[in-house]
């Protein structure tokens, strides 16, 4: 047995990265199947257009496929654009000799709405490749086209699923239902007879290159040895995520992020070992001094991976316990991790909405004293009074912090690197301090002590 199980792409090249082999090989590696390719066709596309297509020989095509199977072996495969009526023969023509897996992404548009299988290439798309999948993962439109009736529902997309499975032979069939209207998506499975439906709160996001990955990760999925109901629920929570983490590029369709999983546990790791040396700098060397800056409700030090990996609090690092102040100096009562702080992520994140950049900040105690200082600094300042705060926002919890921030942004008309909370009846004041990273957050707070020192 493989000790890392291996998944193989038969599919184009999208030279902007966001769809075909460079979405299909991201997603295997962010599940840890080791990907394999078989291009079929080079396209020239970005995110608004395909200018430019170029079909690779069918033989080149089969050759491809043979290297890999006779020599590293394929534990799951899928198809993507496979252009012409040529390749789609023998495509189905190796995969029936191989006996391998087959996810079938029966992709006819692309996201631009250029044709990437022309029509004659359909006929034998549905009669000799499909009777081979195990799973076939079409839109609505390319469920349409198969299935060949209209689809305007959750009920019109199961019955399409059950004509595809009956009509063309597939031990699977889902319709993706992201091109559906309503509140959820929702995925329908039409397999062994019966209907299954996988539901998901729709996310703002990039969506180009979303069936690619999506059909990616079910391979991944059955490389590794899960069953297809369960290979299907674990790709739609993967490609939930990679739509909600997506960074937008190009001027069109920006992709889906395939990578968003490593690329967020990756940072989280990084953000802890950087938050915790710059702690352990500000205890070791300023500990005494800082523990006078350190709140009745202590003091918490956050640092945030970078903005579109960060949705909410759980994401961002902070000290569980908080830092504190014991018998006269500043103590952190653990490692950072994630999830640890509310009220400071919360500030970061909203921050981040106006400067990706800012991905730090600390909470201090408020005085007279301190806010001449950092008014004096050269530091940019603002505040917010709670006496504003509209009565519809305190309802909302953690409305309070995103409210305040956002008042203190468009009180100054710029990005502050100090926001002064002046506290109500019953809430602490506090000094919310803000950096590209906790070091930039620390010069600040030297600089804050030092000014101190110095009056």
């Amino acid at each position: 047995m493989r000790v890392v199980r291996t998944a193989l792409t038969i599919a184009g090249v999208d030279s902007g990265g966001g769809a075909g082999i460079a979405a299909d090989l991201k997603t295997f590696a962010a599940l840890g199947v080791h990907g394999m390719v078989a291009v079929t066709s080079v396209t020239a596309q970005n995110t608004y257009a395909v200018i430019g297509i170029h079909d690779i020989p069918p033989q080149m095509v089969e050759l491809q496929i043979r290297a890999v199977a006779d020599d590293i072996g394929v534990d799951a495969a899928k198809t993507g654009m496979l252009s012409n009526p040529a390749i789609v023969e023998t495509v189905a023509k190796v995969v029936k000799e191989y006996r391998f897996p087959l996810i079938v992404d029966p992709v006819i548009y692309a996201k631009s709405g250029a044709r990437l299988l022309v029509e004659e290439a359909v006929d034998v798309l549905k009669n000799k490749l499909l009777p081979l999948a195990l799973v076939v993962t079409p839109n609505k439109f390319e469920a349409e086209k198969l299935a060949e009736i209209s689809i305007k529902s959750i009920e019109d997309a199961e019955k399409a699923a059950k004509i595809i499975y009956e009509r063309y032979g597939s031990k699977a069939v889902v319709v993706k239902g992201g091109h559906l209207d309503g509140e959820k998506s929702i995925d329908v499975l039409y397999y062994e007879g019966m209907i299954k439906r996988f539901e998901s709160s729709r996310v703002e996001g990039c969506t180009h290159g979303t069936g690619c990955s999506f059909s990616a990760a079910i391979t991944a999925y059955i490389a590794k040895g899960y069953d297809v109901v369960t290979s299907i629920e674990k790709a739609k929570e993967f490609i939930t995520n990679a739509i909600s983490r997506s960074y937008k590029i190009g001027r069109g369709h920006c992709p889906v992020n395939p990578s968003a999983n490593i690329d967020l546990d990756a940072e989280i790791y990084r953000a802890q070992r950087e938050l915790a040396k710059a702690v352990e700098e500000l205890i070791n060397n300023r500990g005494r001094e800082f523990a006078k800056l350190i709140p009745e409700v202590q003091t918490n030090f956050v640092y945030s991976p970078p903005p579109h990996l960060t949705k909410d609090p759980m994401d961002v690092v902070g000290i569980p316990g908080r830092i504190v102040n014991f018998m006269g100096r500043a103590y952190a009562s653990g490692y950072p991790m994630p999830g640890a702080s509310s009220h400071m992520a919360r500030a970061v994140i909203t921050m981040q909405k106006y400067d990706p950049n800012i991905r730090s900040g600390i909470n201090i105690r408020y005085s007279k004293e301190i806010e001449e200082i950092l008014r004096r600094s050269g530091l940019k300042v603002s505040y917010f009074d709670r006496r504003e705060e509209p009565e519809e926002v305190k309802k909302i919890e953690g409305g309070t912090t995103t409210w305040g921030i956002e008042t203190a942004i468009k009180r100054i008309n710029d990005i502050p690197d100090v926001v002064i909370d002046y506290g109500e009846h019953g809430k602490e004041p506090l000094i919310m301090i803000f950096g590209k990273d906790p070091w930039d957050v620390l010069r600040k707070i030297y600089m804050i002590l030092d000014k101190i020192r110095s009056d």
